[in-house]
């Protein structure tokens, strides 16, 4: 009996490790559920496009400069479904952000004079 409760004494801090650890691994799984993700706390455009061609082109989102990210970033979604990230200093993508702004402004221009432009 002497020799059971020996042999078993060196198992017990084992155990007890791997316990521990298994009740940490839960713990920070369940910290980092709740946790923001990623892409919300650094920029979202690593590499970026001189342009794209504005027919593929569905929506395009401008983020300003903040806490999360340095630099402007413009990030088209495409017709297919596609992001991508265009470089805000090129002269096509300002020129696709100008058009974009312009035809805004003329819709909501005809709107209030009782137009209605909808693209069929």
């Amino acid at each position: 009996m002497a020799l059971a409760a020996l042999s078993a004494a060196p198992s017990n801090p084992r155990l007890l490790r791997v316990a521990l650890l298994l009740l940490l691994l839960v713990a920070s799984g369940q910290r980092a559920a709740g946790a923001p993700v990623a892409a919300e706390l650094r920029c979202q455009c690593l590499q970026t496009l001189q342009g794209i061609h504005p027919k593929n082109i569905q929506s395009v989102t401008v983020k300003a400069p903040g806490p999360h990210c340095a630099e402007t970033e413009v990030i088209a979604t495409l017709k297919n479904g596609q992001k991508a990230c265009l470089n805000p200093a090129s002269p096509m993508v300002q020129k696709i952000i100008e058009k974009i702004l312009n035809k805004a402004t003329t819709q909501r221009k005809m709107r209030n004079f009782g137009l209605n432009l909808k693209r069929t």
